[in-house]
C-alpha cells in the first residue's frame, strides 16, 4: 500500500511540473498608478515659453478602487531627470493628475515640474513611474512619430 501511494505521489507530482513548466508566462498585472498618456512634442514651436513648456506632460491614473498617496513618488526620463511629489498628493480611485513640465500653481490634479527646458524628448524617450520606496511602478517608452503616447 504505502509503495502505491509514493507510486502515485509521484506520478502527480510528475504531471503537476509538467504542467507548470509548460504553461506560458503570467500576464503584467495592471499597475495601481498608470502613466496613461505623454504629451511629449508640445503644439507649436519649441520657444521654451512657459505655455508651450506646460503643453508638455505626463497623465497618471489610478486603477485602484480607492485613494492612493503619490507622496514622495517619482517620475523620470532616460536622461534622469526626476519629479518628486511633495507633501500629500492623494489621488482617488479613477482619477487622474497632470505633471507639466513648466511653473505654475500645484493643484490636486494639475502639478508643475518647474523647469525652464523640455523634459521627454520629441525623437523617442521613456517615462518612469515609482513609488516612494523606489518601487518602480510603471512605465511608457515612445518613439518619434506623432505628439503623444497613450500608455
Amino acid at each position: 500500500m504505502t509503495r502505491k501511494m509514493i507510486g502515485l505521489a509521484l506520478a502527480l507530482g510528475g504531471t503537476l511540473a509538467a504542467t507548470l513548466a509548460t504553461a506560458g508566462p503570467a500576464q503584467a498585472a495592471t499597475p495601481t498608478v498608470q502613466i496613461s498618456k505623454v504629451y511629449y512634442n508640445s503644439p507649436g514651436s519649441d520657444n521654451r515659453s512657459n505655455s508651450s513648456l506646460n503643453a508638455e506632460y505626463v497623465r497618471l491614473t489610478n486603477r485602484r478602487s480607492s485613494t492612493i498617496n503619490l507622496k514622495s513618488w517619482t517620475l523620470r526620463d532616460k536622461s534622469r531627470h526626476v519629479y518628486t511629489f511633495s507633501g500629500d498628493v492623494r489621488l482617488a480611485a479613477g482619477a487622474s493628475v497632470y505633471i507639466h513640465t513648466g511653473k505654475g500653481k500645484n493643484t490636486s490634479t494639475h502639478r508643475y515640474w518647474g523647469s525652464g527646458a523640455y523634459i521627454w524628448n520629441n525623437t523617442g524617450d521613456s517615462a518612469y513611474l515609482r513609488d516612494s520606496a523606489g518601487k518602480q511602478i510603471d512605465s511608457c517608452s515612445w518613439g518619434s512619430k506623432g505628439s503623444y503616447t497613450s500608455c
